[in-house]
């Protein structure tokens, strides 16, 4: 049986350098919302006649009235503009009748006459005040998750001693899972132009839900040991707990990121942020149900912070008396 609660504070220490350094990056940089959270226009043109750059066509939307266009290249000579929101923009496919020209036709003229011909694969527009009503339902959504995930496991654990520790560890180890995959998309924001869009948060959801059921598995198989044996020592019961457990979450946790890997180098530009969330979490949540979850959960079983804080007390007494 492998002794994973007596190096708890390996573990929780290795994830708490992850975790800080996603946290100093959220605030340095923050998360680079898409349309969905500003407002604005966004589309996709690929240049037929010849190699466009990316300074190149910056310049172009700066000339036609648009300095605040973001540009990011999404293949060969393929990139995704933003700008701000255009007025009688029309969808992609409009339907049938004559369709009132907008400023995405101007800019679309402009283009063709600078670099050519060039065909624009897709269109979108966002109002501010939906923008803000898909802000605020995406972040209750996720609220609404974690506070759900915390009294679920509190009723099914309802029948050990203070069973709203198994739902808090739990929360917390999806904290973690989520901050660290924000953090990263944080870094891609500032250095790669990456936005988030409802597909991240819809990713994050899903890496919360697959965290939850990781931990969930060991939870349950602690339960069984301290129900079957109320005397056993609460560290072996999740030593024993992680190592019955171990080779099904690792191989579980590999096939899926096998998949997504597979999906990453055969998938396209829509879907590459959503899958990379996935693949972030899942490595994350898998770790945090063996280093993160179980261990604070011993950690606050065993009182370990307290016992921490009355030796540092006692320490300082020391040092005053010897003063």
């Amino acid at each position: 049986m492998l002794d994973f609660a007596g190096k708890r504070w390996w573990y929780l220490g290795f994830s708490g350098v992850f975790f800080a350094a996603a946290l100093v990056a959220l605030a340095l940089w923050g998360l680079k919302p898409g349309i969905e959270f500003t407002s604005g226009s966004t589309f996709t043109i690929e240049f037929k006649e010849r190699t466009v750059t990316q300074a190149e066509l910056r310049q172009a939307m700066r000339d036609l009235g648009h300095p605040e266009a973001r540009v990011q290249q999404s293949g060969t000579n393929t990139f995704i503009v933003r700008t701000n929101e255009l007025e009688n923009a029309p969808s992609l496919t409009g339907g049938a009748g004559p369709v009132p020209p907008g400023e995405i036709d101007d800019i679309e003229r402009g283009l063709q006459e600078r670099f050519g011909a060039l065909e624009r694969k897709d269109f979108a527009t966002v109002s501010g005040s939906v923008s803000s009503e898909i802000a605020r339902y995406a972040t209750l959504a996720v609220i609404a998750a974690a506070v759900a995930i915390l009294f679920y496991i509190w009723l099914a654990f309802r029948q050990l001693p203070k069973a709203w520790r198994y739902g808090a560890c739990a929360v917390i180890a999806l904290v973690h899972d989520a901050v660290i995959v924000m953090g990263l998309f944080a870094v891609l924001g500032e250095f790669r132009g990456v936005e988030v869009d409802t597909a991240f948060i819809t990713a994050i959801l899903t890496v919360i839900g697959f965290s939850v059921h990781d931990t969930i598995v060991v939870f349950d198989r602690v339960r069984e040991m301290v129900t079957r044996d109320p005397y056993i020592p609460f560290e072996e019961a999740v030593n024993a707990s992680l190592t019955e457990t171990l080779a099904r979450s690792i191989n579980t946790s590999l096939v899926v990121v096998l998949t997504i890997v597979a999906m990453l180098l055969i998938g396209g530009e829509t879907i590459r942020n959503f899958l990379l969330v996935l693949l972030v979490g899942i490595v994350a949540g898998t770790y945090s149900s063996i280093g993160v979850a179980s261990q604070i959960l011993v950690a606050w079983e065993n009182r370990d912070l307290a016992k921490l804080w009355r030796k540092m007390r006692g320490q300082q007494e020391l040092a005053a008396e010897a003063a």
